[in-house]
């Protein structure tokens, strides 16, 4: 278990600079994402042009260097962006998840410099999007199984296989993808090669039809001897699997604080229609059957928001954070289904069409209980951690 003498100096109040990044997440969600938020849900429709603005705001590489054209924020920072984000458009922030967390934090911290340069700056800069590739129709939570492979032919790998539910599949244009180099290393021989889209032989499939965070460019890849060049290995040969945990670890975090906005969001919501709908003769939220629900609602995001902001801050003071950012994920995701479902509940009948937004919510929701690590992987993460004492 995390030593918690390590959170003696912890601080309860936001920075300036952590203020301003919240508000200015807060009034491009409201204001920018929340008007066409139902229609591209319905479209199942990319926020193209929602996303662009996000990198103009600096908020697509809001934790890279300054030096590689990010922003230069802290984690804290980060999940306070995601949460305001999360509450209105889950679609757009996946995307802002993924080009933090798994696409610039992966390069600026295991790629050389010349790969920061070619390929981490138009990321940090939001010029281009990046993509996670991992899962497989065969390995999904195994991630040990990789059957994509990366043949050595010297001075460049063939590179062959499927790649199944990758957020940004057809919108990136740089790729992190897993492939398995020597079979018989197991794990050890799983390198990550940087992909660009265009590459011959790299095929995009049909974008899936999903459930929640349809406006979510997720798809599957095809690669078909692509010539991928030595040059665009990441580490050394057989650092792939090493990559992918310790990037998820801070993925994590993302996804935790989506499923925490998407819980705040619902709560806002139930809680601002329970003032406005009147049952026998007073306001629903006058009733001690919806006034509980609410309290229930707010006592377990406040539970989230702070195993969300410690993860956070373990990270920003480079201690061990594997156990929090799993805690904060599990935890928050479960909650983010609990509220959206209970906030359905309050606006009854209205609650189940579109236009009050929590249905959207609530199916959204879902998705932060299976990605970037499952429920059960998490407490997988969690046991081993406390089990080792």
């Amino acid at each position: 278990m995390q030593d918690t003498t390590t959170l003696a100096g912890l601080n309860f109040e936001l920075s300036e600079e952590q203020i301003a990044a919240r508000d200015a997440a807060r009034d491009f969600a409201q204001n920018v994402l929340k008007p066409g938020v139902i229609d591209r849900d319905r479209e199942q429709r990319f926020p193209a042009e929602e996303i662009k603005q996000l990198g103009e705001l600096g908020f697509l590489g809001m934790m890279v260097d300054p030096k590689y054209g990010g922003g230069g924020m802290d984690t804290i920072s980060y999940v306070l962006v995601m949460e305001e984000l999360s509450k209105v458009d889950a679609s757009a922030s996946v995307v802002v998840s993924v080009n933090n967390s798994l696409v610039c934090w992966g390069l600026e911290t295991f790629a050389n410099e010349e790969q920061k340069q070619k390929y981490l700056v138009p990321l940090a800069k939001g010029e281009k999007i990046g993509a996670f590739c991992l899962s497989e129709p065969e390995a999904g939570s195994d991630a040990t199984s990789q059957r994509t492979t990366a043949i050595d032919m010297g001075d460049h790998y063939l590179l062959n296989g499927t790649k199944n539910w990758i957020t940004n599949g057809n919108s990136a244009s740089t790729y992190l993808v897993m492939a398995q180099t020597d079979a018989a290393k197991g794990h050890k021989g799983i390198n990550c090669l940087i992909v660009e889209k265009g590459m011959p032989g790299f095929v995009v499939g049909a974008k899936e039809d999903k459930m929640g965070i349809r406006g979510s460019d997720t798809h599957t890849l095809m690669f078909q001897d692509v010539k991928v060049p030595k040059a665009n290995r990441i580490g050394e040969d057989g650092f792939g699997f090493t990559f992918a945990m310790k990037t998820l670890s801070g993925g994590r975090i993302g996804i935790a604080s989506q499923a925490l906005g998407i819980a705040s969001g619902a709560y806002e919501l139930a809680l601002a229609y329970s003032k406005e709908r009147k049952a026998f003769g007073k306001t629903i939220s006058d009733h001690q059957a919806i006034a509980f629900k609410l309290a229930d609602m707010a006592t377990e995001i406040e539970a989230a928001r702070l195993l969300c902001l410690k993860a956070a801050w373990l990270k920003d003071q480079h201690l061990n954070y594997d156990q929090a950012s799993a805690m904060a994920k599990v935890f928050a995701s479960e909650v983010a289904m609990r509220t959206t479902t209970e906030a359905v509940q309050v606006h009854g009948g209205y609650g189940y069409v579109k236009e009050y937004h929590v249905e959207r919510l609530m199916r959204d929701a879902k998705i932060t209980q299976i990605y970037e690590g499952t429920s059960e992987v998490q407490r997988i993460v969690i046991s081993r951690s406390v089990l080792k004492g």
